[in-house]
């Protein structure tokens, strides 16, 4: 028998700190690597209610999608667990539509549309969300390609607004063009603003995705979808609680609940123009905690459709304060407190987007001390070190957090730099790098379509032996 909640005995709820976990302070943005954004007040107090009762899950997105659809003058409204989520229950909506049999069979697409169609700017690693669902991607780059490409095959054209400007062809033409051959046109815009009215809406697009912790400010695992009520009505189908390909993907009552509140209060209360002057007001008092530093010059950088927040950039000349962007990055993020920024190749980018009241004043004070009085040193050049001599064809071993590969390296070398191929046991690309005396440093793209990853390999040679590490981006 299971007690009630109003049984069980008092504990402290778990804590970052005592689990070891060190929080940070954001200035990088509303990334989900370092947990998006900070949920507003409203919205946790709506998914604690939400939470002290049981509802039906289709009677809910239903009356929920009601009051999307009168906050935003979008047709109709659904929340996901993510806008990642989203594109993929929208991909399964226009390959399946809400047809149970063949709902069942994704992502095995035989006998359906199964090609959804995206410009070549737009690829990037989110293309695993409509290949879950059984789609097969086919690049175009301008309007002959996308009309060329359309056939009985074709189940939607994707557009990924964040990426409007690495794309020949605008958002309205796809949407037009999508629309003359009866196809639903997607418009991924994750990390914009979700203003009323729509902006893709107005264009025709048949639905458009946003994540539910960036702008919102919802819960994490949320996104926002608006647009056509039977497609959204389909993606919902073809997803948790009912089992379609999408059933993993659940969005519970608590974030159904908590992402509703965060869209009413961006419609009905929040003050945008009040939280851009806060922004400036974060970015100029580290502006000018640092500005009076020798050779230090700052720019505010405003933004494009997506991230839309101003922000800091900070350069210097490394010969004169006597360090670099990166050195500075790591010892920020690695001091007390911790402070996640952008670091660029010629300098750091502060976000105020997820700033709180203080830490200006905490950021501004760590970046003067940091860049201030450092001991003169000298930036040695390559040719500083006589490189060891690791031209040839190398036998290359990694092993990962579980399992291992066997990939061969070819290498041509011309002093320091190396150049050559990388094969794997799926493909083959150019791998570069370098070598300082005895140190080795190469670095190859692999991967699939989109979803690529960069192989960062460092360490030592000893005769005809090197080992050492290798980075993996976001896989460690």
């Amino acid at each position: 028998m299971t007690p009630s909640t109003s049984t069980l005995p008092s504990t402290r709820p778990p804590t970052f700190e005592g689990l070891g976990v060190r929080p940070l302070i954001n200035c990088y943005g509303t990334y989900t690597i370092i947990s998006g954004s900070r949920a507003l007040r409203q919205v946790s107090e709506a998914m604690v209610e939400a939470s002290n009762h049981y509802v039906h899950m289709d009677e809910l997105m239903e009356k929920v999608g009601q009051r999307l659809a009168e906050l935003t003058e979008a047709e109709w409204g659904y929340i996901t667990s993510g806008c990642a989520a989203a594109l993929t229950e929208l991909c399964a909506a226009c390959i399946a539509g809400g047809d149970p049999e063949k709902m069942a069979r994704l992502p095995d697409t035989r006998g359906m549309r199964n090609e959804v169609l995206i410009q070549k700017g737009h690829r990037t690693s989110y293309d695993r969300a409509f290949r879950l669902a059984g789609a097969e991607m086919i690049e175009v780059v301008t309007v002959a390609d996308l009309r060329a490409a359309i056939s009985e095959r074709t189940a939607m054209v994707a557009f990924i607004g964040d990426h409007e400007d690495l794309g020949q062809i605008p958002a309205q033409e796809m949407i037009r063009i999508a629309h003359e051959h009866g196809l639903p046109c997607i418009v991924d815009a994750a990390a914009q603003r979700p203003d009323v009215p729509n902006r893709y809406l107005l264009m025709g697009a048949d639905a458009v995705a946003y994540s539910g912790g960036k702008h919102l400010r919802g819960p994490q695992a949320s996104g926002l979808v608006l647009g056509r009520k039977d497609l959204l009505q389909a993606a919902f189908l073809n997803s948790a609680p009912h089992h379609g390909v999408a059933r993993p993907m659940k969005a519970g009552k608590e974030e159904i609940m908590g992402l509703l509140a965060a869209v009413e209060a961006w419609v009905l209360g929040r003050d945008h123009q009040a939280e851009w002057r806060m922004w400036e007001g974060f970015l100029e008092t580290i502006r000018c905690a640092v500005v009076t530093l020798p050779s230090v010059h700052t720019e505010i950088r405003q933004p494009g459709v997506a991230n839309v927040a101003p922000a800091l950039f900070i350069s210097w000349d490394k010969e004169v304060l006597h360090c670099t962007p990166a050195e500075i990055h790591h010892e920020l993020y690695n001091g007390e407190p911790r402070i996640a920024l952008h670091c660029l190749p010629d300098g750091l980018l502060v976000m105020p987007f997820m700033m709180e009241s203080g830490d200006d004043l905490i950021v501004a004070r760590r970046l003067r001390e940091l860049l201030s009085n450092r001991p003169s040193r000298e930036y040695a050049s390559p040719e500083a070190h006589a490189p060891a001599n690791v031209a040839g064809i190398w036998e290359i071993h990694t092993q990962y957090t579980r399992g291992q590969s066997t990939h061969s390296i070819t290498l041509t070398q011309d002093g320091h730099c190396l150049s050559g191929t990388y094969r794997s046991q799926y493909s083959w690309t150019e791998v570069t790098g370098e070598v300082k005396g005895k140190g080795v440093r190469l670095t190859a793209v692999l991967g699939f379509e989109a979803n690529m990853v960069e192989y960062v390999y460092t360490g030592s040679v000893e005769g005809d032996t090197m080992s050492g590490t290798v980075t993996l981006g976001e896989y460690g």
